[in-house]
């Protein structure tokens, strides 16, 4: 086995009985990096994430490398990738956007293969090839290499890579899930209209349990919008 072939395993083994350690996200046709590298640096910068390996796929996209530590559900990682593409690429074509799995997979009983990098492709004669973050400008919207990348430099690339582990994966889907808000009937402001006999400083208290509210950011945005309204909606009360 060869140091390249070590890493691939390190990080990209192949799905089984309905799971998987590798994920991939692509854009294609045209293959277009502004907008992939918006998504390499949200991942890092918004979820806490540890790099993905950037690719050219030989034909007609970039592509995003992800690599859990623990196995998860193929459901789980193409619900991760779909919540990826809504939060970053919102205005792309969905037919533009690749992913790995695909929604068709089997969920288990066989062993799926991601595509193989770096692999000569047929159809171009071109090579895939992981690349390092500074390439994906010069290729443009070439996304290949013209002879096959060296083992040892690839294999170096990858070895620079870390494993997203099970409690940042956990913390990224919980970023990724938009705040709910619920089913039941809308939560409403405090009103004053019949207030409860004050005592000490009592009068104050909606208000500062509006603030609270407001300023609370692991409360739900809709209870924080509501908080917001009710407190543009009074009128302080001055202390002559």
């Amino acid at each position: 086995m060869t140091r390249l072939d070590t890493e691939q395993q390190r990080l990209y083994p192949d799905a089984a009985d309905g799971h998987t350690r590798a994920l991939v996200l692509g854009l294609a046709r045209p293959a277009d990096w502004t907008l992939l590298r918006a998504v390499w640096q949200g991942v890092q910068a918004d979820l806490e994430l540890p790099a993905p390996a950037i690719a050219v796929s030989g034909t007609d996209s970039y592509q995003l490398w992800f690599s859990l530590a623990q196995p998860v559900a193929l459901e789980q990682a193409q619900r991760f990738l779909e919540q990826l593409r809504q939060r970053y690429l919102p205005d792309v074509a969905r037919s533009r956007i690749l992913m790995w799995p695909p929604s068709d997979v089997a969920v288990a009983g066989s062993v799926h293969r991601a595509p193989a990098v770096p692999a000569l492709q047929e159809a171009t004669g071109n090579w895939s090839a992981f690349v390092s973050p500074d390439l994906p400008a010069v290729f443009g919207e070439d996304p290949w290499l013209d002879m096959a990348p060296g083992q040892d430099a690839q294999a170096e690339l990858l070895s620079r890579l870390k494993c997203i582990q099970p409690d940042e994966w956990t913390h990224a889907l919980e970023r990724l899930i938009p705040a709910k808000v619920p089913g039941a009937p809308p939560t409403r402001a405090p009103t004053q209209t019949t207030p409860p006999a004050p005592t000490g400083d009592a009068p104050m208290e909606p208000r500062q349990f509006l603030m609270s509210v407001m300023n609370d950011a692991s409360a739900p945005l809709a209870l924080r919008i509501e908080a917001a309204k009710a407190l543009l909606s009074q009128t302080p009360r001055g202390s002559a």
